[in-house]
């Protein structure tokens, strides 16, 4: 088993990355901060948070709603974790089933972190792309069955992020998870419709199907 290092991204986004890695080791105990996996193989793994502005794991009674939802889907599935951060939705979705996740990360020490971490659980399938996320998606569409869309709030990303994906990167009858401050009104693609919603505190989140055939 191992980990992929994606080849997109720019050179020098890359080159930050490899060599973060060369010396990187991910030591749960000593990182600021530590989530764990709810469910599937990988069911307790810790996952070592860095110390990140802004960086904010998806909280744990929403990752369990959330899967909870993918429950019937998410075995096999192709997985994209758009702005991966920790990466605990990727992973999660890993240890649960999935065939395959890409997690795509712009920041090169999170990016390293993500490399660590699946290399140090074992984790097959895994695939770390280390470029900006938006710069990623005008690349070469590859079909994802599950979605997950968590940008950092301040960058206002959801509806370009949702323009990007429809160019291509979503399978017929998709899913896609979006993860977004309460107030925050989000215009996404009308064919994308509404199955599941909720809050948790200043947190909305919400899981759509995307309508085949569509546009």
């Amino acid at each position: 088993m191992g980990v992929i290092v994606g080849e997109s991204g720019d050179d020098a986004n890359k080159r930050q990355l490899y060599a973060c890695c060369r010396g990187y080791r991910v030591s749960v105990r000593g990182a600021p901060g530590a989530i764990r996996v709810i469910a599937g193989y990988l069911r307790g793994s810790r996952l070592a948070v860095p110390d990140r502005p802004g960086l904010r794991p998806t909280p744990n009674r929403v990752r369990e709603t959330l899967f909870n939802w993918l429950a019937p889907v998410i075995e096999g599935a192709r997985v994209l974790d758009l702005f991966a951060g920790t990466g605990a939705l990727g992973i999660e979705a890993l240890s649960r089933g999935a065939a395959a996740a890409t997690l795509v990360e712009r920041d090169p020490g999170l990016a390293a972190a993500l490399v660590a971490n699946l290399d140090r659980l074992k984790v097959a399938g895994g695939t770390v792309e280390p470029a900006d996320a938006m710069a990623w998606l005008a690349g070469t569409p590859r079909s994802h069955d599950i979605v997950f869309v968590d940008p950092p709030f301040a960058s206002g990303l959801w509806t370009p992020a949702a323009q990007a994906l429809d160019r291509g990167w979503l399978a017929p009858s998709a899913w896609v998870y979006v993860e977004a401050p309460a107030a925050a009104p989000l215009q996404l693609p009308p064919h994308w419709r509404l199955q599941r919603e909720g809050h948790a505190g200043a947190l909305q989140f919400a899981l759509y199907r995307v309508a085949a055939g569509i546009r």
